[in-house]
């Protein structure tokens, strides 16, 4: 069977990477959040959530601890605590799907390419005991007393 090619794109006509949201796409975002949380005239002003999601979509494109984002998106804490939020809630799926939507309709997403992340390490303080381990034979060492 015979492989389907992709068109090639110029480089003229080829997307960035997005690091920000674009304004077209924010004025789509943005009232999704404000059903999610209605902004109120009195009590404490909420984050900027333009800057959360700016901090958001760094933090996922680089991989960087929260704790490592650049003063530009805001307090990491809260940068933080509102993805957490939006997770909890499924605004962020909401958020997601408006974006990908955004990026089908130019064209920059390729479907058929799938990629996975893993890693492995040390298993800390030596793993999940399965059973005791014997004693082979009696201790003769001395006592230290």
């Amino acid at each position: 069977m015979a492989k389907r090619r992709r068109k090639r794109r110029r480089k003229s006509e080829e997307l960035g990477v997005i690091w920000e949201i674009p304004d077209a796409l924010w004025e789509r975002i943005r009232p999704i959040l404000e059903d999610y949380w209605p902004t109120k005239a009195t009590g404490r002003k909420h984050a900027e959530w333009r800057r959360c999601l700016n901090g958001i979509v760094f933090r996922m494109r680089t991989g960087c601890p929260w704790n490592h984002l650049p003063e530009q998106f805001g307090d990491d804490s809260t940068v933080h605590r509102w993805f957490q939020r939006w997770n909890r809630d499924g605004v962020m799926e909401r958020i997601w799907a408006e974006m990908v939507s955004d990026c089908d309709e130019l064209g920059g997403v390729s479907w058929d390419w799938q990629s996975a992340h893993g890693a492995l390490a040390k298993a800390r303080f030596g793993g999940i005991k399965s059973a005791p381990i014997p004693r082979i034979a009696a201790s003769r060492a001395r006592n230290a007393a």
